[in-house]
This record gives C-alpha cells, sequence and structure tokens, in this order.
C-alpha cells in the first residue's frame, strides 16, 4: 500500500556532499513525520534526522551543522543534504516516514530499503 523510495547514496570523497532523497507513494492521507537513520557495520542504527510536517527538525549530534533535512509536503518527499562528509558518515542510510492512510485514524511507521554511502578518505 505504501512504498518509499530512496535515491542518492554513492561513494564520495571526504569533505564532499551528497543529497538523498526518499519518496513516499500509496494512499496516503497524511504525513506528520519523515526521518533518517543510518547503520554503519558493527553498529548500533543512528538517528540522522526527522523533520516534522511543521518543519520543526532534530539532528543527531555527530551530524548537526554538516546535514540538512527539508521536505516538500505537497510530493510526500523528503531530502537530506549532507555536507562535509567524513569517512564516519559511511553507513546505510535509511528514510521512514510515519504515514496515516486514507480512511485509517491512525499512523504507521513505514521504512525504506536503505541506500549506502561510501565515504573514503
Amino acid at each position: 500500500q505504501v512504498q518509499l523510495v530512496e535515491s542518492g547514496g554513492g561513494l564520495v570523497q571526504a569533505g564532499e556532499s551528497l543529497r538523498l532523497s526518499c519518496a513516499a507513494s500509496g494512499n496516503i492521507d497524511s504525513i506528520n513525520v519523515m526521518g533518517w537513520y543510518r547503520q554503519a557495520p558493527g553498529k548500533q542504527r543512528e538517528l540522522v534526522a526527522i523533520i516534522t510536517s511543521g518543519g520543526t527538525t532534530i539532528y543527531g549530534d555527530s551530524v548537526k551543522g554538516r546535514f540538512t533535512i527539508s521536505g516538500d509536503n505537497a510530493k510526500n518527499t523528503e531530502y537530506l543534504k549532507m555536507n562535509s562528509l567524513k569517512p564516519e558518515d559511511t553507513a546505510v542510510y535509511y528514510c521512514y516516514a510515519n504515514i496515516q492512510l486514507v480512511g485509517w485514524d491512525s499512523s504507521t511507521r513505514y521504512w525504506g530499503q536503505g541506500t549506502q554511502v561510501t565515504v573514503s578518505s
């Protein structure tokens, strides 16, 4: 019923930038929160950034000042602009969205498939 499709990952050198996108599609009534987590090999999943439908943003400590999350409510899409990338940013990045389906009275969290970001030193 709902699909989250991520794009924009890849291999870059330290100091460079990337922009990730995550587009939600399906029988969507509303989205109240979208965000990104990441997971590096051997490490726990880590919060990267969150954005609410009202535009409030929250960032993980390790990315504050370097990453910017934004959203396009009309397109049900979120973006993560990553600047000044470091090798320690290497991970699989997963987007998520808390979505209320048409005809439902509560929201459910959906996840994207993940996109690899690799930063070489």
